[in-house]
């Protein structure tokens, strides 16, 4: 296997509706081995039409209505990373973007990420691999998560790896094997109803810390068949707005008491899924990456019932770690490596996840 330096650009847009997530990293392969250098990163929010149409607007569209937003938020895409390579002067190997979540019923065999990697590559003339998911998804698989293959081979000193967005979801090595898959909602739903106060996000977590727990509303959450399952199992807004929403809103508790038991919820089942698979050599180092680690208050309910020690990075890393990781896919893309773990997604084999275009 020679050795490789390849520069990528990774696009990434979560169920949180946060922004743009735009990361360029190079990537060195030495002896077999993958190390990273960050080089720029950078987000850019979305025009509040636009995020309207990724949050539900789009989910209504009729199909020419889809299509053509599907071709004209890759437009979107593209010019962003205009700016972001005139911004910082860099003219990456190639780009490999996430796009945004429509649809994400893998046992249906329905994904849709939004955001043409066609108008992307003709917006920026770089070479773009985007829509990773589908053939996992078309062989079985759940298409999804697709982050743990970076957390193996760029983030192995850490024994769990926890992104905290829309959904949270973690990866760990057991006996040889990547295992992964999504916990539970999180942002998803409490940037949901911070909206609806006229709020982005609960900052700190400061609402939820005034409220009060809802012993049975919480049970309930806990008792939710999903969290029975046995992996690969993944989420998305559809199971969000069919169940847990009505959920959380038919006891009609005030704001705050009930962000403070969906926040029990959240942290409750981080720690439970830990805890059913304990590390050999002791309690373990947890990586907590991704929007909900600034929120001071679910870290602490995590901290709580979680007995790892747990690892906060640099903020670069925080923000951007599901943007570079996609810079990864797009250097696995080009060096021939699969991108989507089998024992991951439940697919039957590992694949090369992506579609290229280049001019």
């Amino acid at each position: 296997m020679k050795d490789l330096k390849i520069q990528a650009i990774g696009l990434m847009s979560g169920t949180s509706l946060d922004g743009l997530d735009v990361c360029c990293c190079t990537f060195h392969r030495t002896g077999g081995k993958w190390s990273f250098q960050m080089d720029a990163a950078k987000g850019y929010s979305y025009p509040d039409d636009l995020k309207q149409k990724l949050g539900t607007g789009a989910q209504q569209m009729s199909a020419l209505e889809f299509i053509t937003f599907h071709s004209a938020y890759g437009k979107f895409l593209g010019e962003r990373v205009n700016d972001f390579m005139q911004e910082f002067g860099i003219r990456p190997d190639i780009i490999a973007s996430h796009g945004h979540t429509i649809f994400h019923e893998p046992q249906k065999k329905v994904m849709y990420q939004i955001g043409d990697g066609a108008a992307i590559a003709a917006e920026t003339r770089i070479p773009v691999v985007s829509d990773f998911r589908r053939l996992d998804i078309m062989l079985g698989g759940q298409g999804a998560p697709l982050v743990p293959i970076g957390d193996r081979r760029l983030f192995a000193d850490y024994d769990y790896c926890l992104n905290i967005g829309g959904f949270s979801n973690i990866s760990f090595e057991q006996e040889g094997r990547r295992i992964a898959f999504d916990i539970s909602p999180v942002n998803y739903v409490i940037n949901h109803y911070c909206r609806q106060i006229g709020l982005e996000f609960d900052r700190d977590g400061e609402i939820a810390r005034r409220g009060t727990i809802h012993q049975p509303l919480l049970d309930e959450l806990n008792g939710m068949e999903f969290y029975h399952m046995e992996g690969p199992k993944s989420l998305g807004r559809e199971w969000v707005e069919t169940l847990v929403y009505p959920m959380l809103e038919k006891y009609q508790l005030t704001l705050e008491d009930m962000l403070r038991t969906f926040y029990e919820h959240a942290a409750y089942q981080v720690s439970r899924v830990i805890l059913a698979h304990p590390m050999p050599q002791g309690n373990g180092k947890l990586l907590i990456t991704g929007g909900g680690a600034f929120n001071k208050f679910l870290i602490e309910r995590i901290g709580a019932l979680c007995p790892c020690e747990i690892v906060i990075p640099d903020r670069k890393i925080i923000e951007y770690k599901e943007a570079l990781i996609f810079a990864f896919l797009g250097a696995l893309y080009m060096a021939d490596e699969p991108s989507c773990l089998s024992s991951v997604t439940g697919a039957p084999i590992d694949n090369i996840g992506g579609m290229l275009f280049k001019i």
